[in-house]
Order: structure tokens, then sequence, then C-alpha cells
């Protein structure tokens, strides 16, 4: 469950959001500019509401008037930029670790195969990011975010960098993560047709308010 209700002055840009969901896939939907990134950024911790708060599978990670602001890292959070972030100078199995060594989870062989088996990534283990495709680092990107056993996944326009080819192949990917990850997730797009095959829930922005929140449908 995610309950948002926060306002956020930026220079000249004001953001007001309001809503709360029990859906798998939110999609927050809307054109540059209208606030989406920023309100994921506010989700994840990086940026303090002015006013407000924020509830994450029931727990209160923002809340000014109470004076709370839980750090980024420990919201348990896996975040998905829209160019993958992963390490040059480790292998794909590294930065898989990554999330799981830095969050001091005890290693778990099965999820580890489970999410590896997912992605469809375990040809890749012992390859660097700059011998992939972008596809393939952002595949590796979802991955880690996975295995750090996050409960709740942020991805910021994860396809956005990818030329359509690249979107065609990884969108089942996505789709089998909604099915089968049981990782509720926040999900950012532009894209209408991205949003309809992935989101169960659509909240829409534009001008940094929240002008509909409902069904798929409203996408049509």
């Amino acid at each position: 469950m995610l309950r948002v209700d926060v306002e956020k002055q930026l220079g000249e840009f004001s953001l007001q959001a309001s809503f709360s969901s029990e859906g798998r896939v939110i999609g927050l939907f809307g054109a540059s500019g209208s606030g989406k990134t920023s309100l994921v950024n506010m989700i994840a911790g990086l940026l303090r509401p002015d006013r407000g708060s924020i509830v994450i599978d029931g727990e209160t990670v923002d809340d000014t008037a109470a004076g709370i602001h839980v750090p980024t890292w420990r919201r348990r959070i896996g975040y998905v930029f829209q160019d993958a972030r992963l390490f040059p100078h480790l292998n794909v199995a590294q930065n898989l670790d990554y999330g799981r060594r830095m969050n001091g989870l005890a290693p778990d062989p099965v999820q580890h195969k489970r999410v590896i088996d997912l992605l469809d990534i375990g040809a890749l283990l012992d390859r660097r990011p700059g011998k992939l495709s972008g596809g393939e680092r952002q595949r590796v990107a979802l991955g880690r975010a996975l295995l750090s056993r996050p409960r709740l996944l942020l991805l910021d326009e994860p396809l956005g960098a990818l030329d359509e080819g690249r979107k065609l192949e990884i969108l089942p990917y996505l789709v089998r993560l909604r099915d089968e990850a049981n990782v509720p997730m926040v999900y950012v797009s532009h894209d209408a047709a991205e949003l309809r095959q992935l989101a169960t829930q659509i909240v829409m922005l534009k001008q940094g308010r929240v002008t509909s929140f409902g069904g798929v449908k409203m996408l049509a």
C-alpha cells in the first residue's frame, strides 16, 4: 500500500499530489516537466516534501507535521533509473550482488536464481556492463533492485533511453515482474501504450497537479 499527500516548491514549479493505492503497478503518467520524477524522488526519500506525508506498506516514511523523515537507505526501496547506472568496473554477477551486500542481507540462493531466471540474465553474469546492450543493462539493473529485497520498486522511465526494438524486448520482462515478483511498483512514463500494458492504476499528472486517478481505461 502506498499513500502520498505532499506539497513541494521547486523554484517556480509547485508540486501538489495526493493519492492512495493498493495496486500492483501504479503508473505515473504525464508530459515532461509535469512533476513525475520529483514525486518519485520524494517517495524514495531523495527529496523532502515541504508539507505532507508518505506511507509505504503501513510505515510512515515522511510526515512533516510530526518531524518524520526516514532516510533513503532505510526505506527498503529499489530504484531503477532511465540509464541503468551499473558499476562499470564490476561484472554482472557483482553488480547483482551489490544491493544485497549494501543492505547487509544474507545470501539467498533460491531468490538469486529466481530473479536471474525471471529476467533471463544467466548468460550475462561474467560480462562487464560495457559489453551489454541497453536492454540487457536495464534487465541487470532490475535484477539488482529486486535482489535488495525491496518492499517497493520505483522505475523512472526505464525504457526511455531505449530504441523501439529494445523496448519491445524488455516489456515482457516487466510484465513478468508485475505478475511474478510480488513487489509493488511505481512506474513513471509519458508513454500511454507502455502503461496500458503494465499498470494496474494510473496517477495522471499535469503541471504539478494530479488531474485524475483510476484504472488504466483512463489512457484509452
